[in-house]
């Protein structure tokens, strides 16, 4: 059975979708069958494995909206063993569709649970806020990753965050758990970066990777070329994070993996 995974951080703008992707691929890389779901109605994730964001694909939308089924929206990507549920704009509008369903929860459950064998891993890059959406994704992620910028306003929010997951945890999913927090945007000559970094670890403790991904030119621009930063530049400092991140992952919950 696939472990799913939720990549989320309700505050915007710290390298949750660059991280859901580029540990997605890294694990494809590794010799993992991998699906990315897109949840994110920006399409961010989408456009950076080189997808337009327009209505001539398939979408997680439709999927969930019960026009196609998820068979129908996936796609092969770039990245060998790596496929993608994309999104697009249309995705805002599920939220409204959902408030009408039954178990409207536990809709992505249920569309998963026909494929979920099929893959060793499944990655959910989720919206930027705590949404209905959100909900759904952790109602059927075994894990949650979060990722979380290493600025001033890092803790913002996470208490909230922290408190969903629990209340997931406690009413819609009792099998969830948090793999991992990852610190991003990490500048080691910033004092302010390494006081955030030791209240994150006083905050998370051991949930806290040891690996941390820097600021990096290669990084920021991989995502306008449509590659996940392996493809793009697979020697820069970014790339070799998200390598080394991905093999403490694996290495912490004891999956094997090809070295390449």
């Amino acid at each position: 059975m696939g472990r799913i995974i939720a990549f989320a951080n309700q505050k915007g703008g710290v390298g949750k979708t660059t991280t859901c992707v580029n540990m997605s691929s890294f694990m494809a890389l590794m010799g993992k069958k991998v699906l990315m779901i897109d949840l994110d109605p920006q399409g961010n994730a989408t456009s950076n494995l080189g997808f337009t964001k327009d209505k001539n694909l398939n979408s997680i939308y439709q999927v969930m909206s019960g026009q196609k089924t998820i068979d129908e929206a996936i796609y092969k990507t770039k990245v060998e063993n790596m496929s993608i549920v994309p999104a697009n704009i249309d995705l805002s509008g599920v939220e409204v569709e959902l408030v009408y369903m039954q178990q409207r929860e536990f809709v992505i459950k249920k569309m998963l649970d026909k494929i979920k064998d099929s893959y060793d891993f499944i990655t959910f890059d989720c919206p930027p806020s705590l949404s209905l959406i959100t909900i759904n994704a952790f109602a059927a992620a075994d894990a949650v990753v979060i990722p979380i910028q290493c600025e001033f306003f890092a803790l913002e929010g996470l208490s909230q965050l922290m408190n969903t997951i629990r209340l997931v945890k406690k009413k819609l999913n009792p099998e969830i758990a948090i793999d991992g927090v990852v610190l991003t945007m990490r500048d080691s000559r910033s004092n302010l970066g390494k006081q955030v970094a030791t209240e994150i670890e006083n905050f998370f403790k051991t949930s806290v990777f040891q690996t941390t991904i820097p600021r990096n030119v290669r990084l920021a621009e991989a995502p306008s070329y449509g590659e996940p930063i392996y493809l793009y530049d697979k020697t820069c400092v970014g790339s070799k994070a998200y390598q080394f991140l991905t093999e403490e992952y694996f290495d912490r919950k004891r999956f094997k993996f090809i070295v390449w």
